[in-house]
């Protein structure tokens, strides 16, 4: 049977994953306020956001140290979310439908493919990419770096590869990084998916979903591309032996209200 072929991009750090790589790589080697410096770098605009580890990794003292093997232990490290070795499994099992999994991310790819071994295809894996020292191992260079525009880079390359069509994308994003991707799949009918809280990615996402199950992505892509309603996707989660709880759908708004006149009291004058 001929299936409808989609292409499925996730960011990584906390989107399949709970952590910051450039966190625990810091906690690694000693180095000390990486948060800091990620902030004055994000303040500047110096770079791409979401290319801020790979500046440091290139340029700060405190990281030239870092090798090949300590961006694998990273990968070691991280905690990635629930029941993420189920969600190619279930999304393979589609009747109807293809999906490729991909990942594209500002991390490390040592760290993503140490990460996510034996779940996602290292050739699956669109990182930030080093150019070693062959005789000490120090990094020389940046070959790549999938931040901002970046990304949108690589999925036009992977939709050209897998000869996928506009409005079959599905890109999976967490915060600012992700802003760019996102405004280009909206403007090609594909979906994007929100899974923070982050109000500069759910204005522009057109679902976002919040749980620390990797397989709560299903549930946008089961109602928004195949079609299915609540109870057949609870079906399907019963069948795997899972139970969907506290399912709320709710719209958020992001509010901030200021007077445009002086305010007024409410006492009223005062008396003699």
């Amino acid at each position: 049977m001929n299936r409808k072929h989609y292409l499925l991009a996730s960011d990584f750090d906390q989107t399949l994953s709970f952590n910051d790589s450039g966190l625990i790589l810091s906690q690694l080697i000693g180095a000390s306020d990486f948060a800091g410096k990620v902030g004055g770098l994000s303040r500047m605009h110096f770079i791409q956001q979401g290319g801020e580890l790979a500046y440091l990794l290139l340029h700060d003292p405190e990281y030239r140290c870092v090798r090949r093997e300590h961006l694998v232990e990273v990968g070691k490290q991280i905690r990635l979310k629930d029941n993420i070795r189920l969600l190619p499994q279930l999304l393979d099992n589609l009747e109807g439908y293809r999906f490729s999994l991909y990942v594209i991310s500002a991390a490390p790819e040592e760290v993503i493919q140490s990460a996510l071994e034996g779940i996602v295809p290292h050739e699956h894996i669109f990182g930030t990419r080093f150019q070693y020292d062959a005789s000490s191992g120090e990094i020389q260079s940046i070959i790549r770096v999938p931040a901002g525009y970046g990304k949108v880079a690589v999925l036009e390359e992977l939709k050209t590869e897998l000869e996928v069509s506009d409005d079959r994308v599905v890109y999976v994003g967490d915060g600012s990084s992700d802003v760019h991707v996102m405004l280009h799949v909206n403007s090609c009918d594909g979906l994007t998916v929100a899974v923070s809280e982050a109000k500069y990615v759910t204005r522009i996402a057109r679902r976002t979903v919040l749980g620390d199950d990797a397989l709560c992505v299903l549930v946008p892509i089961l109602e928004e591309i195949v079609g299915w309603d609540p109870q057949r996707i609870r079906a399907l989660f019963g069948s795997h032996g899972f139970a969907l709880h506290e399912w709320g759908k709710v719209r958020t708004d992001w509010l901030t209200i200021r007077g445009t006149e002086p305010r007024q009291s409410l006492s009223g004058p005062a008396t003699a």
